[in-house]
C-alpha cells in the first residue's frame, strides 16, 4: 500500500474523536433500551448490572462494529444491537478482571469497581448476567432476519469470548511469569484483548453476508489494531496517572508481568505500535478509502492518553 493511505489515515485522525464520541451516544441509548430496568427481587443485580456498563468510556468494539458493517450496508439498527452485546460481554470481563481473586482492582473508569460499589457477590452475578445478555441480543430475529447469520455472530462471540480466546487470555496473564518473551506477551494479548476486537471487526461481514475473503481482511486489520491497542495501553501504566486513565497505574511492574514495554523499552514499544499500526491500515486494502474511520484508528489509538 502506498504512503499516501497512511497519510490519508492519518489526517483522518483530527475527525475521529467526534465520531467515536457520535458512535458511543448511539451505543448508550441502545445499552439503556437493552438492559433491564431494576425491579422485584432481583433489582440489586440489575442495579449492578446497569452501574457496570453505564460507566462512560469510548466504546470501540461497538464503533468496530458499527463502522465495519457500514462498509456492507447494513443497517445501524442491526449493528448497534451487535455493538450493544459486545459492550455488555466486553464489561462483564472487566467487572470479573477487578474482583480480589483476579487483578484486584479497586478503581474502573474513574470510579470504584462493581464489587467495591456493591459487593463480590453481586458483582460476579452482575457479569454473569451482562454475559448472558449479550447473546440474548444476537439470538433476537431484529439482530438480522437470517437465523444462519444470528448463528454465525453467536458461534462467533462464544469462540472469541470462550477458554481459547478471552477466557484462554486470562488464565495464561494469571498464570504468566518473568520467562515470558515478545511472542508470548503477543499471543497472550491477542486472546485475552484481541479476539474482542476480530469479533467487532468481523460482525460487520457476518451482518452484511460477505465472502470469506473480506472477513479475513477485516480480521488481519483487527488483529494489528489490538496489538496498537494492547501496546498503547501498557504504555499508559507506565507513563500516564490513575487521574487520567480512570483506573490503577503501574500494576504490571508492581506484580512483575512481561508486556511489550518491559521486554522492548518505551521507544521499541512505540516503534512496534508504530509499525502494527500501518500493517492494520494495509489490511483494510480496497476498504482503506471506504473507511476513513477504520484507517485511523490505530493512529488515533497510537496519540491516546487515556
Amino acid at each position: 500500500m502506498s504512503d499516501s493511505f497512511i497519510q490519508a489515515a492519518r489526517a483522518a485522525v483530527s475527525q475521529l474523536a467526534p465520531a467515536i464520541a457520535a458512535s458511543a451516544k448511539l451505543v448508550d441509548a441502545r445499552l439503556n433500551a437493552v438492559l433491564p430496568q431494576p425491579s422485584g427481587r432481583q433489582a440489586r443485580v440489575q442495579e449492578a448490572m446497569r452501574y457496570a456498563i453505564i460507566a462512560g468510556g469510548k466504546r470501540l468494539r461497538p464503533f468496530l462494529v458499527l463502522h465495519s458493517a457500514r462498509l456492507f450496508g447494513v443497517d445501524d439498527s442491526r449493528s448497534l444491537r451487535v455493538g450493544a452485546a459486545i459492550e455488555a460481554l466486553h464489561t462483564y470481563s472487566l467487572v470479573h478482571d477487578d474482583l480480589p481473586c483476579m487483578d484486584d482492582d479497586d478503581l474502573r473508569r474513574g470510579r470504584p469497581t462493581t464489587h467495591i460499589a456493591f459487593d463480590e457477590m453481586t458483582a460476579v452475578l452482575a457479569g454473569d448476567a451482562l454475559m448472558t445478555i449479550a447473546f440474548e441480543n444476537l439470538a433476537d430475529a431484529r439482530t438480522h432476519h437470517s437465523a444462519d447469520v444470528r448463528c454465525g455472530l453467536i458461534a462467533r462471540l462464544a469462540e472469541a469470548s470462550g477458554h481459547s480466546g478471552m477466557i484462554g487470555g486470562q488464565i495464561i496473564d494469571m498464570l504468566a511469569d518473568k520467562s515470558f518473551g515478545v511472542e508470548d506477551v503477543i499471543d497472550l494479548q491477542r486472546r485475552k484483548t484481541g479476539q474482542l476486537f476480530e469479533f467487532s471487526c468481523e460482525a460487520g461481514p457476518i451482518l452484511g453476508q460477505a465472502d470469506a475473503e473480506t472477513r479475513a481482511r477485516l480480521k488481519a486489520y483487527a488483529e494489528d489494531m489490538g496489538v496498537v491497542f494492547q501496546i498503547t495501553d501498557d504504555l499508559l501504566d507506565v507513563t500516564s496517572t490513575a487521574e487520567k486513565t480512570g483506573k490503577a497505574v503501574g500494576k504490571d511492574a508492581d506484580m512483575g508481568k512481561q508486556t511489550l514495554v518491559t521486554l522492548l523499552g518505551l521507544e521499541g514499544a512505540r516503534a512496534e505500535a508504530e509499525k502494527r499500526a500501518r500493517c492494520a491500515v494495509e489490511a483494510l486494502g480496497p476498504y482503506a478509502a471506504k473507511a476513513p474511520e477504520l484507517s485511523a484508528l490505530p493512529f488515533f489509538l497510537l496519540d491516546r492518553d487515556a
